[in-house]
């Protein structure tokens, strides 16, 4: 492991330590699952990355991802870190996309400017829909009353890769008060809801569309400041159930904001007889980098 590079980044944020965390391990082939665990464990991140050689293979760059528990197929702000981290560390020259070669195949990530500087796409996989348990099960495994599940639309379990309860409430309140309750959330595990992600329509930022919040304790991220992944299954849900009244939205996402790393996340997605066109979209921001000893 010695003298292994890594970079500290902050994912779908403008600024310094706000959005999501990210260790990105650098030319990491050298290291065995048990080590890339125990770095990952070490970082205590919601994901840590490891880049496994210094150029593509004929499917996009390796990489593998791990929360501080186990190792993941895929996530959302993991897979726009590396390819900034691709982009800026690894390239000499500014590329249009970076595809990563993950455990659910192929992600690619385009990289576009606006007046706000560089924003950068992933294009997630088709999503599965599943039904999900009882209003009244997950209002206890989120300490809420029943009625404050918005039961105009179904809980689902969706996955482009990787499976999240998405759970419609209410209101604004409802979502900022919400909490895990241990037995309640166990048995929802042992069903393999570990990851739940619920939201309301209200927001306190009124330019945002969606106020959200993910809770995965099983993973051993008791609360995820921005899950890109989790928010492409909710782009394909929304337009699905035409949430704002219809099959295409463009619209950003703020969750973080109960941990104190408010994180604005970039949705735009669209169905057309059962296809789904589904992009999440934000920023990169470079906090530290070093090497291991």
């Amino acid at each position: 492991m010695r003298g292994t590079r890594y970079l500290i980044v902050d994912v779908f944020s403008e600024e310094k330590f706000r959005g999501n965390q990210l260790a990105v391990f650098l030319e990491a082939g050298a290291l065995g699952e048990t080590e890339m665990q125990s770095l990952a464990r070490e970082m205590n991140f919601p994901e840590s990355t490891f880049i496994l050689d210094s150029k593509p293979n004929e499917t996009g760059w390796p990489v593998r991802i791990f929360t501080p528990q186990v190792e993941v197929p895929f996530a959302g702000h993991p897979t726009l870190g590396t390819s900034w981290v691709i982009a800026h560390e690894l390239l000499t020259t500014p590329p249009e996309t970076v595809t990563l070669d993950l455990k659910v195949g192929p992600i690619p990530v385009r990289f576009e400017k606006d007046e706000r500087g560089e924003l950068m796409w992933m294009t997630q996989n088709q999503p599965e829909f599943m039904d999900g348990p009882s209003p009244d099960r997950i209002a206890a495994a989120l300490g809420l009353d029943a009625a404050e599940i918005d039961k105009r639309f179904p809980i689902q379990r969706v996955s482009t890769g990787l499976p999240f309860l998405l759970v419609p409430i209410a209101s604004l309140a409802a979502v900022q008060r919400a909490r895990v309750r241990g037995e309640a959330y166990d048995a929802l595990c042992e069903e393999d809801h570990k990851a739940i992600f619920f939201f309301t329509s209200e927001t306190v930022d009124p330019s945002n569309r969606i106020h959200a919040r993910m809770f995965a304790d099983a993973f051993g991220v008791p609360e995820d400041p921005a899950t890109g992944s989790a928010n492409g299954c909710l782009a394909a849900w929304l337009v699905r159930h035409r949430y704002f009244g219809k099959r295409e939205i463009d619209l950003t996402v703020e969750q973080g904001v109960e941990m104190g790393r408010t994180a604005r996340l970039h949705l735009r997605a669209s169905e057309k007889e059962g296809t789904f066109s589904i992009r999440v979209g934000g920023r990169v921001v470079p906090v530290a980098e070093g090497s291991l000893r």
